[in-house]
């Protein structure tokens, strides 16, 4: 224990406090059991330890460890427990649990024998509290850290600190809303680069390498975070590399499940199943038509890359501008919202259409219909119906 003890002192002195997550904000602290799930690179890691420099003792009441670190191949988790609390431990914070086999059934143990201990732990996105074992999804509360928000972009490479919106707020008053934004700074001068390199934090060690990395990262969790969490043989991961390079060269995405899945040789049941994994993982995003009823074998209407970065570390050919629009504002308003594929439009929150384009984009398509937005690109400030792109990137 006292070598885990002090990799965390040594990871705790040197976390940085300039910038936090929207998500600190958003948690209610004072569960026993909080689980934070999230992609690789989302910044897990870099968020537990910031609420410890922020909100918790710093002396031997608080334990952040890895549970991929090597001293979890010969102990036991909840054995580690046990000993934390008799030597005074009152918070115990885990990273990475899915890497820890039966972690579910050791941490709700863990709950039920020690009553004034309280766990935060944060594990893959692909990780279902719900079909863990040992029930704990009546103990845990969980929250899922997404990439960063536009707004949070500009926060973390600039001196702004600027607020989010919800998203009634936006519909209501968003010139000035966005003409309060633009006295401060120019949001287009930010958002190509956003677009590119900005949704994982760790575009800051190396821009010029982000792309590959990305790439890598997406490999990875294929390889090994999905085997951890499913029964799926390497050969399925493979068929599922297949799928993504398919998906990747081609969104959006209106899928035929029949010819997709001869394609990749697999059955249609696979297929679906696969297309699930993917979206678990945060790799690309199912939109449906209806928010109701969504069976795990039901087909999805559109499939997009999960965001702009996706498309650019993952498709040889050159991004399509009107599916960069529509893949920025899926992924930034889906993260507070429910939204579902129109019959006609781009998208649909509730009852009200959003139309994505251009600058130049105008009501033609959509003007008959009772409640509808046009979300336009390259544009600082709108009016009336014609709300800018960026604008939605700051509801998180």
């Amino acid at each position: 224990m006292e070598k885990l003890k002090e990799k965390y002192y040594k990871k705790i002195d040197n976390i940085p406090l300039r910038f936090t997550r929207y998500l600190m904000k958003k948690i209610d602290w004072s569960n026993r059991i909080i689980g934070i799930k999230g992609a690789r690179g989302a910044g897990k890691t870099t968020f537990l330890l910031q609420y410890i420099r922020l909100y918790l003792p710093q002396d031997n009441k608080t334990l952040y460890v890895s549970l991929d670190d090597l001293y979890f191949t010969e102990n036991k988790l909840i054995d580690f427990a046990d000993t934390f609390v008799k030597q005074g431990g009152e918070y115990l914070l885990l990273d990475e649990v899915h890497r820890y086999p039966n972690w579910s059934q050791e941490i709700k143990n863990i709950y039920d024998d020690h009553p004034d201990l309280k766990v935060i732990f944060t594990g893959s996105s692909i990780l279902h509290i719900d079909k863990a074992r040992g029930d704990l999804s009546r103990r845990a509360v969980m929250y899922e850290l997404s990439g960063l928000s536009f707004r949070e972009f500009i926060n973390y490479t600039t001196d702004a600190n600027l607020e989010a919106v919800e998203l009634k707020e936006l519909l209501s008053n968003h010139t000035s809303i966005a003409r309060s934004i633009v006295k401060k700074l120019r949001p287009l001068e930010h958002f190509q680069n956003y677009l590119r390199y900005g949704y994982y934090p760790y575009f800051a060690e190396n821009i010029n390498l982000y792309p590959q990395k990305l790439a890598e990262t997406i490999s990875l969790a294929l390889s090994t975070d999905l085997p951890a969490m499913y029964e799926i043989s390497n050969a399925s991961i493979e068929k599922m590399r297949l799928l993504l390079y398919i998906l990747a060269e081609s969104v959006p995405f209106k899928p035929n499940i029949s010819k997709l899945s001869e394609r990749i040789g697999i059955s249609r049941n696979s297929l679906l199943n696969f297309l699930r994994y993917l979206e678990d993982m945060r790799v690309i995003r199912s939109v449906y038509s209806s928010i109701h009823g969504i069976g795990l074998l039901q087909k999805p209407e559109k499939i997009y890359l999960y965001h702009p970065n996706i498309h650019y570390a993952l498709a040889s050919n050159d991004s399509n501008v009107g599916n960069i629009r529509e893949c920025f504002f899926l992924n930034q308003v889906q993260t507070t919202e429910k939204i579902t594929y129109p019959s006609e439009g781009d998208f649909k929150v509730d009852d009200l259409v959003f139309e994505i384009g251009g600058k130049g984009k105008n009501t033609k398509q959509v003007k008959h219909m009772q409640d509808y937005r046009i979300v336009s690109d390259d544009i600082e400030i709108g009016s009336d119906i014609k709300i800018p792109l960026w604008l939605f990137g700051f509801l998180y």
